[in-house]
Parts: C-alpha cells; structure tokens; sequence
C-alpha cells in the first residue's frame, strides 16, 4: 500500500512532494470495476472527500482496494475556506477521520466559500481580496492544517464577477496566503484561463503572478462557453466537456517554469468512457516527459 509520512508544519515543499509527477484521474463510481479488472498504467487517482464521509458501504469498499493499488488525492469542496463564519467543526473533524484512514499523498480544497451561518450553499463563491479576508482565509487554513497534521493545497478558483472592495489582485492574495500559511498551491490550469477570459486579464501574465514554487498538483478540465449581457465571452467551469486546446497551452506554458508536476484530468459533468479519460491522461503524459526531458 502507498503511504506518506506526515510533513511538519510549516512545510510547502513537502506537501509538493507528495504526489508522483505524472497525470492522474478523477475516481468516478461507474469506472470502479473497470480500474480493478484492467489495472491502468495511471499515476494517481483523487476523489471528493464529502463522497465517502459515512463509516462504510461500497464506495469504502471499491476506494480502499483501488488505494491499495494507487497513490491517492483527496479534494475538498465543502470546507467553505473562505466563510466569514468559523469553520464547521464536524466536518473537519470527519475529514480528519477520512485522511487518517486512507492516508492520500494530498489534499486539497478550494479558495472560495460555500456556507453561510447554517445555510450550505452548493456551490464555490468568490472572495473579496482585501485585508479581512486575507487574516480570515489564513487563519482557517491554519486550523485545517493543525488537525489534520499535514499541510494542504489551496486552489485558485474560477470567477466570473469581482468585488469593488478588492485591493489585491488575485494571484497576490493568494501568493500572501501561501506566505503566511505555508500551505501548497494546486494549480487549475482551466480556471486560470476561465477566470482570465471572463475578467480580460493575460493568462500568461497571470500564471507568473502566481507563487509556482508551491505547485503540488494541477488540474485540466473543460469549460463551457456563453455570452454575458454585453455580448462578451463568458467561460464557466463546469467539467463538463474535453479539455480545450488553449488550456493545454497554457498548461504546457506552465510545465516549462515548474517543470513535471501531478496532473489530474477531472470530468465532473457528462462524464465519458474511461478510455476518453485515459486518452486525455495519455496526453498529459506526454507533455509531462517533454517538461522533464527540458535541460
């Protein structure tokens, strides 16, 4: 079985470490077989870790004799980093539980916010960069990463409004959270581009804004694409469609400043066979040994 050792906080580099620098897939229940019976040459699998926060049945099942097999991602998505309420104490607590029984080689969530008070809303909300903001997403990730006694990865988030309010461009803010938290960066190389075209910002520029010495993941997805009121385009992050080819630039952009990082195709939406998924991953592959074949 893959394990870990447990990194000592602070400690970026070695929650970078964590995960194989090769692609990896999002685990979807109706693959489970297929992965037992054809055993793919992948690097890692990742799931939601609120999917398996119930003591047993068979997604326990399937997920403990895959993780025998392959290293494993855990993601968040109902942490609510960026809630201006404290932290749900239960729901920590039950991810603690989640990690301590199948020790991934990381976890990460999402910098945005999802709960108000006792209301959970489902989905990841955007964040007004300033000052109080800053302090309240440290000191949440400072509590995530004293119980689970590890350091994790903060993803940047895919947004389609800004606040007027802000006095930090994003990629600042969330350099200085990683500054003062000492957690690690997973890199979603679709929402820098989602983000980018929604707010006419250079994607390039945006990527070397950001902390990349703390990439321990990326992640590809597809987006969708509409209008908004203005006749402009709008991208939304849905995972729902094959990664588009100006994503897998920019992510090849990215491999040559960092070098080979853990990749993870994700397919949330309209989720295909898993040779599509397979293929995709292939082709990460790829680009990963050309970035680490770079002198």
């Amino acid at each position: 079985m893959f394990t870990t050792q447990l990194p000592n906080l602070p400690g970026t580099q070695a929650a970078c470490a964590a995960l194989p620098p090769r692609a990896g897939l999002g685990l979807k229940t109706g693959h489970f077989r297929e992965v037992l019976g054809s055993q793919p040459d992948i690097g890692f699998f990742e799931v939601h870790a609120e999917n398996y926060m119930v003591a047993g049945g068979p997604f326990h099942h399937f997920l403990g004799l895959i993780r025998d097999q392959y290293p494993l991602s855990l993601h968040g998505v109902g942490l609510s980093i960026g809630a201006e309420g404290p932290l749900d104490k239960q729901h920590l607590q039950r991810l603690a539980e989640l990690i301590q029984r199948y020790q991934p080689q990381a976890f990460s969530e999402h910098l945005a916010w999802s709960s108000h008070g006792p209301v959970f809303l489902n989905d990841l909300l955007p964040l007004a960069y300033d000052t109080p903001t800053l302090n309240r997403v440290c000191a949440h990730i400072d509590q995530v990463q004293n119980t689970l006694k590890r350091p994790m990865l903060l993803e940047n988030p895919a947004t389609y409004l800004g606040f007027q309010r802000s006095t930090l461009d994003e990629p600042d803010f969330i350099a200085e959270v990683i500054r003062r938290s000492g957690c690690g960066l997973l890199l979603d190389v679709n929402n820098v581009y989602v983000s980018c075209i929604n707010h006419q910002r250079d994607p390039q520029a945006y990527l070397d804004a950001l902390p990349l010495h703390a990439v321990g993941e990326i992640h590809l997805a597809g987006f969708a694409e509409d209008c908004d009121s203005l006749g402009d385009r709008l991208l939304i992050d849905d995972h729902g469609a094959p990664i588009d080819q100006a994503v897998w630039d920019l992510y090849q952009q990215a491999l040559q400043r960092i070098g080979p990082v853990a990749t993870l195709i994700e397919r949330d939406n309209q989720v295909p066979a898993f040779d599509v998924l397979l293929a995709e991953a292939r082709q990460a592959e790829r680009l990963l040994s050309l970035a680490g074949a770079q002198p």
